[in-house]
């Protein structure tokens, strides 16, 4: 069995990350590929990295949803097929990783994180200014469940950017403004990540410990970020996380090939 034994400074430094990524992840998504990386800087292996980040991320989601639903920009009847869609594919895609080897995983997450990155960096959201819901009609239910389904499943299965694939594909099948987009992105991504961590409980990948530590410091950063997004936006933080992820993913990548 793994046992955890980190300096004070390097829980120092992943707290600092986690208050980065909670306030990141509700207002962009993508807060992950943040917290992954520097846990697996850390030192603790993939399937303990991808369970313990479940676990600290269900903290900052629940807390960013919840505030998105009080505000009304989220309706969880409308959602409905895409919550029941989006637990299903999370439960596959963990079930699924956890007959990943190890090192597939090492080398399989900072391709992932870049890819990512790149994609949150240069995707078009294509929101409208509207404050309506679409029309749900059965061409909106497929698509909550071909999306819930797919996203779902990548939650469940590496994690990293989830939240950044919801709000980039929500703006591409839905014509809803931005805070309505967010406020689905981050609803999801609690589901996803809910179902997720208790899989990865049940399979022991979770360390409760860290995982419960940086989640406090996630559902923090996710407080405000969920209220700063209102008011914000996300255009000036997203250069800012995509660079640094990017500069965690090309380390990962020279530890795991080179």
């Amino acid at each position: 069995m793994f046992e955890l034994a980190l300096d004070p400074t390097t829980w120092a430094v992943l707290c600092a990350v986690a208050l980065a990524a909670g306030f990141i992840d509700a207002i962009a998504g993508g807060g992950g590929m943040l917290t992954v990386p520097a846990l697996l800087t850390a030192g603790l292996p993939p399937h303990l990295t991808l369970g313990t980040n479940k676990l600290a991320a269900s903290f900052g989601s629940l807390t960013a949803s919840y505030t998105y639903y009080k505000k009304n920009l989220f309706s969880p009847k409308f959602w409905a097929a895409s919550i029941i869609a989006t637990a299903i594919g999370a439960l596959i895609g963990t079930v699924i990783v956890d007959h990943l080897s190890i090192d597939f995983l090492n080398k399989l997450l900072p391709i992932i994180i870049i890819l990512v990155a790149g994609y949150s960096l240069f995707g078009n959201l294509s929101t409208t200014e509207g404050d309506e819901l679409p029309k749900l009609n059965k061409a909106m239910k497929i698509k909550q469940w071909l999306q819930g389904l797919a996203l779902g499943f990548f939650d469940g299965l590496a994690g990293p950017g989830t939240g950044t694939f919801w709000t980039a594909s929500n703006g591409m099948l839905y014509k809803m403004n931005l805070l309505l987009n967010c406020g689905l992105a981050r609803s999801m991504n609690f589901v996803s990540n809910f179902i997720s961590l208790i899989t990865f409980v049940a399979l022991g990948h979770v360390n409760f410990l860290l995982g419960i530590t940086m989640g406090f410091f996630i559902m923090l950063g996710a407080w405000f970020g969920a209220h700063s997004a209102i008011r914000f936006g996300s255009k000036f933080i997203r250069p800012v996380f995509n660079t640094m992820v990017i500069l965690l993913a090309l380390k990962l990548i020279y530890e795991a090939y080179f």
